[in-house]
């Protein structure tokens, strides 16, 4: 088949997780004798305002086109519905003639290029990474650091949510537990409720066009399933490509327990929930460590407060961001890996990795990081976005020396990406008799 992955970024300038699966899933679709095209937005910030300009090269064998547009020059619904990207895409269309388009989400590409691929006649396959779809901020983590239970029923509660990232709108919510908001709206305030109502309407009604959707978990299917029709929704565990992580050694006993996080240095990932457990930390008989791998560059501020956090312990290690070919090794050199995010994080590859390097998992309770753990068989479960507990949990490591070794025992290997694309192409072939008989 001729298949397009539109994904919002791609290697290898980005390399969080949405981008590293469609890597995999574009590399294994080559290898077994498909035509693959990747589009992404490579830029946000073009110098000239109001047009889209596009660079296409080659990453790894897979044919890139890449997006530059400046998302400050055009209306606010830009953020979710760029006409630009959809004039683009339209033509592309026409000149490439997929079979098959497989979105990655919706996040900065945004509903224009799905719904110009649904008018162009080519079945359609979307894959969920996040809450987009649903949710302004994507992470359904509210500005002041709560989880959103549901998703509001009023948009202007969403609108004023977004306002929670300034300080003067956040430190009071905070102090009046949650009814400053509601006073300042029953005052005339308008927080921008229009805007968020037509976003709303907008993704929803995209959301039911996908020929096929696909969540990897059932937490993330289960929040869509009121929107993406039944017979359409597909609960898909990801997939590794476990052949890096085969023959790798792991170290034996040691004089320290080294704990490790491997990710995107970023709030939602709660590195600073992970440090501040780590500094309640009591050793025993065994030294304690902390080593954290990932970018530096891109959060300077939170990475500020970060080291500002660390202090001037010794046995917490900043050691920046790793290729990804030096993963397997790396996890499998920490005792313990800490996956300690503070929202609901889909289907992460920092777990999935981690058990294919025979590494327990320390993680929130919550979404589907709490799917893809087992408490107290393949890892530990703290509650979420709780310190306290997490230094509880850890604690436990330190305390209880037969637990690390029966939470190795009871690591089962994540399922092969060759499992999982077996059940892609099902899907793929299902979009397309979908799509036929609907014509018809």
């Amino acid at each position: 088949m001729n298949i397009v992955l539109p994904v919002h970024h791609f290697l290898p300038r980005y390399t969080a997780g949405a981008e590293l699966y469609t890597y995999r899933l574009a590399r294994w679709l080559h290898r077994y004798g498909h035509t693959v095209e990747v589009v992404a937005v490579e830029s946000v910030e073009h110098e000239n305002p109001g047009t889209l300009a596009v660079t296409s090269d080659t990453f790894d064998g897979i044919p890139v086109h890449r997006l530059h547009f400046n998302r400050e020059a055009g209306a606010r619904s830009w953020e979710y519905d760029n006409p630009l990207i959809g004039e683009w895409f339209t033509r592309y269309l026409e000149q490439t003639r997929p079979d098959l388009v497989h979105f990655q989400a919706g996040y900065l590409m945004g509903v224009a290029p799905l719904r110009a691929a649904v008018a162009a006649g080519v079945p359609t396959v979307l894959t969920l990474h996040d809450y987009w779809f649903i949710c302004p901020r994507w992470t359904l983590l509210r500005g002041d650091g709560a989880l959103c239970r549901a998703v509001p029923d009023d948009p202007a509660e969403c609108a004023w949510c977004l306002h929670l990232d300034r300080r003067r709108f956040r430190l009071p919510e905070r102090a009046t537990g949650g009814m400053f908001g509601n006073m300042l709206r029953r005052a005339g305030f308008d927080p921008g409720r229009e805007y968020i109502a037509a976003r709303r309407e907008a993704l929803l009604r995209v959301l039911a066009l996908p020929d096929e959707v696909i969540a990897p978990s059932h937490f993330l299917a289960d929040q869509v399933r009121a929107y993406a029709p039944p017979d359409r929704l597909h609960v898909l565990r990801l997939g590794l490509d476990l052949a890096p992580f085969s023959g790798i050694q792991r170290h034996g006993e040691r004089d320290a327990l080294r704990l490790g996080f491997i990710g995107q240095i970023a709030p939602h990932k709660g590195v600073h929930l992970l440090i501040a457990a780590f500094r309640q930390l009591q050793a025993r008989s065994k030294r304690i460590e902390l080593h954290i791998y990932g970018g530096l560059t891109a959060n300077p501020a939170y990475v500020t407060r970060l080291r500002r956090m660390a202090g001037k312990d010794s046995r917490i290690h900043f050691h920046g961001r790793i290729e990804n070919t030096a993963v397997p090794a790396t996890l499998a050199g920490f005792d313990v890996a800490v996956v300690p995010s503070i929202w609901y994080e889909n289907s992460p590859l920092a777990i999935l990795e981690a058990h294919a390097a025979g590494t327990p998992v320390v993680t929130a309770d919550i979404g589907g990081m709490a799917e893809l753990v087992r408490d107290s068989v393949d890892g530990l479960h703290f509650r979420f976005n709780d310190a306290t507990d997490l230094a509880r949990v850890l604690q436990r490591l330190i305390n209880e020396p037969d637990l690390l070794p029966r939470l190795r025992s009871g690591i089962q290997k994540p399922r092969s990406i060759e499992d999982e694309m077996v059940q892609i192409l099902e899907i793929y072939n299902e979009a397309i008799a979908r799509h036929a008989a609907h014509r018809l």
